[in-house]
């Protein structure tokens, strides 16, 4: 299926991506094998070219580069087109036994990206991200590692998560104008009160912007959005579609440069947001879901 675009720099993906962290992690065990390859397929066969992904998607601390290991899987047994595929990973978050931290130095960040595309089984990575901020360093320091990286090959796209718009024009300063691809920040009905000015700052720049829990987290919200916000429940039964695809067609309403990317761990799951894509809701629905985040 060809799905309808969107750009990331130079990339040219489809205009929803695949969260895949709950293949790996979220409310109890990972997906079975069979099923995590199943869903990243139906993704594909959907016509989602994006595939969202980082090296701390895993059950346990001690299994970091899990959820990597099942997109490269994934793609590698898919039998459509590769090339047309882009992958998005992150790096900078470290787990271990005694809990979770930052590393935002560039020898970290560049032992992190190497183990990235040992496990995603590929010689470079389409868009990278700074997963979250270090507060022990300079921000520009590991924007400026992601520029070597992409200098050298490694990466094509630059990219930061978890950023707000003072940071946000810090990775301009270093990168230029034109040199940060994405934004990856949450975004959602349930959460906008800050990212919706960093969704705005990055239509300023040229900046694709990409919710995480779109639809309101793995925790049951996504399950009971439509539950939440009786108004998404009713322009839902309207159109005779998922709440799902409500929220993911409004957001991609708020601009070009909106790429959701909803997680999913089952391929029916996936399968219903793609079509969100080609949703058209009316003015008066686009309306009454505006009034959510006014």
């Amino acid at each position: 299926m060809t799905a309808p675009t969107r750009r990331i720099g130079s990339l040219s993906v489809s205009a929803l991506g695949l969260g895949a962290m709950p293949l790996s992690m979220g409310r109890g065990e990972p997906a079975p094998h069979d099923r995590a390859m199943a869903t990243i397929h139906a993704a594909l066969d959907a016509g989602v070219t994006l595939l969202d992904t980082a090296d701390i998607y895993s059950p346990t601390w001690d299994t970091m580069g899990h959820n990597e290991k099942l997109v490269g899987e994934a793609l590698s047994s898919w039998g459509g087109d590769r090339s047309t595929v882009s992958i998005a990973t992150k790096g900078g978050i470290t787990r271990s036994a005694d809990g979770g931290g930052r590393d935002g130095s560039a020898a970290y960040l560049r032992s992190a990206l190497e183990k990235s595309l040992t496990d995603l089984g590929v010689d470079s990575v389409e868009l990278y991200y700074w997963h979250r901020p270090d507060r022990s360093i300079r921000y520009a320091e590991a924007v400026e590692a992601l520029a070597t990286f992409q200098q050298e090959g490694l990466i094509r796209e630059v990219g930061i998560s978890n950023a707000n718009t003072e940071e946000i024009d810090v990775a301009l300063e270093v990168l230029g104008e034109g040199g940060l691809a994405a934004v990856q920040n949450e975004f959602s009905p349930t959460f906008f009160h800050t990212s919706r000015r960093e969704l705005e700052h990055c239509a300023e720049h040229g900046i694709a912007f990409v919710p995480w829990s779109p639809l309101g987290g793995t925790g049951g919200g996504a399950a009971a959005v439509g539950e939440r916000f009786p108004q998404i429940q009713r322009i839902s039964e309207s159109h005779g579609v998922s709440p799902q695809q409500v929220v993911l067609a409004w957001e991609l309403s708020l601009g070009e440069h909106v790429i959701p990317i909803p997680g999913a761990s089952r391929p029916e799951s996936i399968t219903d947001s793609a079509q969100a894509m080609t949703l058209e809701l009316g003015a008066e629905d686009l309306e009454e879901m505006n009034r959510i985040i006014a």
